[in-house]
């Protein structure tokens, strides 16, 4: 009898042991596994900062997501969309450039398509033109081309009351434009949520995609005198060709908004789309949203 108690001793405290060992296994798993779901949280330069998913919708991360910030030549995107949103859009329709588009990037000193005037170039030209070199010329040349009115001055109201009546349709509740290009008049401004929604949409235009994930381009244009030149530009967005699946968005800076990017990177079909405000350089912004990227893919 004693024996035989002594039996049943040992099977429990070996069935003790198995099952205490498997529970650790178990938990040791279980740890391994919620620690491969939530990556750490990054920290950033910017000021502030959004990323999502760009197929779900679902955000993966904020960072004073919705405070109101001035936007430099992310505003561009907006340029585009309203463009392309156009009713019979013809991409191959021409522009022949103006004297007020050059003498304004000289008065603002803003960054430069080197757009010459007499040229006739096409609108998707023009689309390059904007979202390369980030050009304020180009911008102004496609204001002008796609407002309404008698006068330059009525087209450009006209069109930038779209930009803004664009961003209301996509729910952009913290934007406002007061320019075609960024180069403020002290009231335009928006969000990392707002700006990503919106690049987000412009997404959606295949002739968009194709311009935003251009590292350099070379367009042949029509001078004045029917001839042709060659205009060369290159893209400011560093991301392309240095992060792994970047596929676009806009670059921005200015004296308020210091450095800006909207990005944008597809990886094993998931993509990733946000925004860095307010950071403190070219080089900051773009290992801001690099680092976000590399967040949003292991969430």
């Amino acid at each position: 009898m004693k024996l035989g108690i002594q039996r049943m001793k040992r099977v429990s405290a070996t069935a003790t042991v198995a099952l205490t060992a498997g529970a650790v296994i178990a938990g040791s798993a279980f740890a391994s596994t919620a620690q491969a779901a939530a990556p750490p949280v990054p920290k950033i330069v910017a000021k502030g900062g959004f990323v999502m998913n760009n197929g779900t919708g679902k955000t993966l991360f904020t960072k004073a997501a919705d405070t109101r910030r001035s936007t430099g030549s992310t505003t561009k995107i907006m340029t585009a969309r309203v463009v392309l949103a156009q009713k019979g859009l013809n991409l191959d329709s021409k522009v022949t450039v103006q004297k007020a588009y050059s003498d304004y990037i000289v008065a603002k000193g803003g960054s430069s398509a080197r757009l010459i005037v007499g040229d006739k170039v096409t609108v998707r030209q023009l689309l390059y033109g904007l979202m390369l070199p980030s050009g304020c010329d180009a911008a102004y040349a496609l204001a002008d081309k796609f407002g309404s009115g008698s006068t330059r001055a009525a087209r450009v109201k006209s069109f930038i009351g779209k930009m803004n009546s664009t961003a209301k349709t996509l729910g952009m509740t913290n934007t406002h434009f007061d320019s075609f290009d960024g180069i403020s008049n002290g009231s335009n401004y928006s969000t990392p949520r707002d700006l990503t929604k919106l690049a987000s949409s412009a997404m959606k235009y295949s002739t968009f995609r194709a311009v935003v994930k251009t590292k350099s381009t070379k367009q042949k244009v029509t001078t004045n005198t029917g001839g042709s030149r060659y205009m060369s530009w290159t893209n400011t967005n560093k991301l392309l060709g240095t992060y792994s699946g970047a596929i676009g968005v806009k670059t921005g800076s200015g004296p308020t908004a210091k450095y800006c990017l909207v990005f944008a990177a597809t990886r094993n079909g998931k993509t990733v789309i946000g925004t860095v405000l307010t950071s403190t350089s070219e080089a900051t912004r773009t290992a801001d949203a690099k680092k976000l990227m590399d967040y949003g893919f292991k969430k």
